[in-house]
């Protein structure tokens, strides 16, 4: 059981370090440095020069992405998406290849390989995880469910890399990643020594507090696709001032987010052994909000945005924590 909460924890850092480096990839433009997948340009390991690829390498791997979103489009089909299916195959931008860039090229190769990293890390965890199936059944269970989430991950990773970096496919990829996030964490929970906290009140607080999370994380995408947009249209330093409706919806939601957290704070502040949640809180939505208020002040730097999403990513996974750490129900009363 040791080994395993060892093993589940670093899994867990190493999750949220792929959140950060997934967010560089991101800031940075790096999404298609390699235009497909699994390998890149081909090869296991990226060229460096673009006289090491063929002259019409743009044609070549156009029409490799081309073939796997008419395969990706089949699957939206299946699931009734027609609307979906049919835009991945007719806009001429998602079949649209950059001219190739060492540097984001080998930006991109690093983030697959730390996703490698973690696929073996928790093909190991359900490994450990067999041997605890006769005593803790549901470790195995979360842990092959970790192990399923993990490879639909990686596959679906191939078609945000083949239609372009579609909006909506980031977003899934990245709500993908943090129900690999609560798994973990509940893996470590499961395997821990830690006792329940028993605060009925404030188990409501902590779910509205992580829902309203998750929401403020969505309307983050929807930042994220229309800064897309005006970046290639305008200067960095104009691109605040030319954002739509979604960076004021998304900023003034956030303080939906801190007022909640605020109450949820001073109730924890209250309760027995969870002083050190709300410190984590304080810091976590301190830095969060600090990040976000200079990348709108000062042309969104591109160092901050995988902070502040990995800031976000690791807030979830304390509110994740603490709902499975805190009682719903108050402890009865025993009588004589």
């Amino acid at each position: 059981m040791r080994s395993f909460r060892r093993l589940s924890r670093s899994t867990l850092v190493s999750v949220y370090i792929l959140i950060l480096v997934g967010g560089v990839v991101r800031s940075t433009g790096s999404g298609m440095g390699c235009p497909d997948w699994p390998k890149c340009f081909g090869s296991w390991v990226p060229p460096t020069e673009v006289s090491e690829l063929p002259s019409n390498y743009k044609e070549v791997y156009a029409a490799y992405r081309d073939k796997k979103n008419q395969r990706f489009a089949k699957y939206l089909t299946a699931f009734g998406m027609e609307d979906t299916a049919s835009k991945i195959l007719s806009i001429p931008e998602v079949l649209h290849e950059n001219d190739f860039n060492a540097t984001k090229t080998w930006i991109e190769y690093i983030n697959r390989i730390v996703g490698v990293i973690i696929g073996l890390l928790i093909f190991a965890l359900f490994l450990l995880s067999l041997r605890l199936w006769n005593n803790e059944r549901k470790l195995t269970i979360a842990s092959f469910i970790t192990l399923v989430l993990v490879g639909i991950q990686g596959w679906f990773g191939s078609f945000v890399v083949s239609s372009n970096l579609t909006a909506w496919t980031i977003t899934v990829h990245m709500f993908l990643a943090l129900v690999i996030v609560a798994i973990l964490v509940y893996l470590f929970k499961e395997s821990s020594y830690g006792q329940n906290m028993t605060a009925p009140s404030t188990y409501v607080w902590v779910v509205a507090s992580m829902l309203a999370l998750l929401v403020q994380v969505y309307l983050g995408t929807q930042v994220r696709e229309d800064m897309d947009r005006v970046a290639l249209s305008f200067v960095r330093e104009s691109w605040i001032d030319n954002l739509g409706k979604e960076f004021m919806i998304h900023r003034t939601f956030s303080w939906v987010v801190l007022i909640l957290n605020a109450v949820l704070v001073l109730k924890l502040w209250k309760t027995e052994g969870a002083k050190i949640f709300a410190l984590a809180l304080i810091v976590l939505l301190l830095g969060t909000v600090l990040a976000g208020t200079l990348m709108a002040y000062f042309a969104v730097p591109s160092f901050l945005q995988p902070a502040h999403l990995l800031l976000a990513s690791v807030t979830f996974g304390i509110l994740f924590m603490l709902l499975l750490r805190l009682n719903r129900r108050s402890e009865p009363v025993l009588k004589n």
